[in-house]
């Protein structure tokens, strides 16, 4: 059994024997409160006050993942892959990973800060995946419109949008609205946290969103 959990903005936990922590921050400097959690292994898309703030969620023994490297730990499979925080090549805010990982036979893509629409080869890379977290605010990310485009190629079992503005948040980028607008899928409102099995996950796509 798996526990995804959503500590707001791009920062996911995702639980089963070892927790795994996607792009942390220290909450005060954002505006919304600061991941509860600590990491046995820690992903860094890039290298911004709201998604590095490995000091948040570390302990002794924590392992940061800040490179594209392919590695195994503790038996969850990471890879990363290269793309940018803009549609400039990374000439605007510079470079951000993409993190395709498996827990529990459950495959996971965290698309981080990206700033564009990916190419054949980048979605080739990313192939086969069961959740896509997507940032969908625009202004530093891709926006709604740009976020359906990459769904509808990367096609993934489960869509939970990210990166977008809630109460508190003091970033300026767009709420989930728009995004929700433009959906032809089911949508889960799922709270803060959900517990999923593999034979749990959904014959046709569906739109998880969480809260905090």
């Amino acid at each position: 059994m798996l526990q995804i959990r959503w500590h707001g903005h791009s920062c996911f936990e995702i639980t089963n024997d070892i927790t795994l922590v996607t792009d942390p921050h220290d909450g005060k400097s954002i505006g919304i409160p600061a991941p509860c959690v600590t990491g046995d292994i820690i992903l860094i898309s890039h290298n911004h006050y709201d998604h590095n703030s490995v000091k948040t969620v570390e302990k002794d023994g924590s392992k940061v993942v800040t490179d594209e490297r392919k590695r195994n730990i503790s038996n969850v499979e990471i890879k990363g892959i290269e793309s940018y925080h803009d549609g400039d090549l990374g000439a605007k805010r510079g470079k951000n990973i993409i993190y395709k990982f498996t827990m529990n036979e459950i495959t996971f893509c965290h698309l981080g800060d990206l700033g564009h629409e990916l190419d054949d080869d980048s979605v080739q890379k990313i192939g086969e995946v069961d959740i896509l977290f997507i940032p969908i605010g625009g202004t530093f990310t891709v926006d709604d419109k740009q976020a359906w485009k990459i769904i509808k190629e990367i096609n993934p079992k489960i869509i939970v949008p990210m990166h977008y503005k809630i109460g508190g948040l003091s970033l300026p980028i767009a709420g989930i609205d728009g995004f929700l607008e433009q959906n032809k899928f089911t949508v889960h409102h799922v709270g803060n946290e959900i517990d999923l099995e593999k034979e749990d996950l959904p014959s046709e796509p569906e739109v998880w969103t969480f809260t905090l």
